[in-house]
């Protein structure tokens, strides 16, 4: 007995899945470029037609990458700073965060309104008068400026407008309640609002990691020593003795820069949507 012919159902939302598939093309191709030309050699980099994926994976281009410059030590110094940065701007931007927004003291909306305007100044203002600070401290060619100044910068002061806006939209009664059970004011942060604040704080956190870890300016200014370079200014030092560019060896090491960038975001993906879903804007 034949089966009854069954119709193959087509998902209502193809379509919307096609179209973001047709969007996110332009950008996943130029990474899968740097992936497969790190495997290349410099001729079959700029082959016409060009070609895909290599003909012979050269895997040595990740070997050559640690002759021209001390890459390891630069690796670790973008991790370290990095994750440094991220740590302390957590911290400052959720103490000031729940000040601003919870605990009553004089001139508080003027103060908060004058940190804002700190965003208001591009980088390329400020870095002279932090360059010439730095300089009478005798910190130049050290990473503490590199750690100081994006806690207390614009880094610090996103996480911290941020963190208040979070903190503005949290139950007062909460607090009253916590109150009456005499807690004090460092016992209601840490055992009510810090807790509750997570997506707030995932935000702070992976817009900071980003901002730090692509940074190029500041080290560029800060850092003379190759010693102490980070990733973004470690990737154009890639040059041969005539001093043109080695592009094989420069997407490998760009290949590698990226890793720990993906791996953040695989493992904190979930709390990446939650995060922007919770945390709006409010107040």
């Amino acid at each position: 007995m034949k089966k009854p012919f069954t119709r193959l159902k087509i998902p209502a939302n193809l379509p919307v899945y096609l179209l973001l598939i047709i969007i996110v093309l332009p950008f996943i191709f130029p990474f899968y470029w740097m992936i497969s030309s790190s495997g290349k050699t410099i001729t079959e980099i700029f082959q016409f037609p060009p070609t895909f994926f290599p003909k012979v994976w050269q895997w040595e281009n990740y070997s050559r990458i640690f002759e021209f410059q001390p890459f390891l030590r630069q690796y670790f110094n973008s991790i370290y700073i990095t994750v440094t940065v991220t740590v302390c701007v957590l911290i400052v931007s959720s103490f000031s965060g729940y000040a601003f927004a919870k605990i009553r003291f004089y001139g508080k909306n003027w103060i908060f309104l004058l940190m804002l305007t700190g965003l208001m100044m591009p980088v390329e203002v400020t870095i002279i008068p932090n360059f010439i600070l730095m300089q009478k401290l005798n910190l130049i060619n050290t990473h503490i400026p590199l750690l100081i100044i994006p806690v207390f910068g614009s880094a610090g002061i996103i996480g911290m407008f941020i963190m208040r806006q979070f903190f503005l939209s949290f139950p007062s009664e909460l607090i009253d309640a916590a109150k009456i059970d005499g807690l004090s004011t460092f016992g209601i942060f840490f055992k009510i609002a810090l807790p509750l604040s997570k997506s707030a704080l995932s935000t702070v956190a992976i817009l900071t990691f980003l901002k730090v870890w692509n940074s190029y300016l500041e080290p560029l200014i800060y850092i003379n020593d190759k010693k102490l370079f980070t990733l973004p200014l470690a990737l154009p030092s890639f040059v041969d003795n005539m001093g043109g560019p080695v592009y094989e060896v420069q997407l490998a090491a760009t290949t590698l820069s990226v890793l720990p960038v993906l791996i953040f975001l695989f493992i904190a993906q979930q709390t990446i949507v939650e995060s922007f879903a919770q945390s709006g804007i409010k107040g």
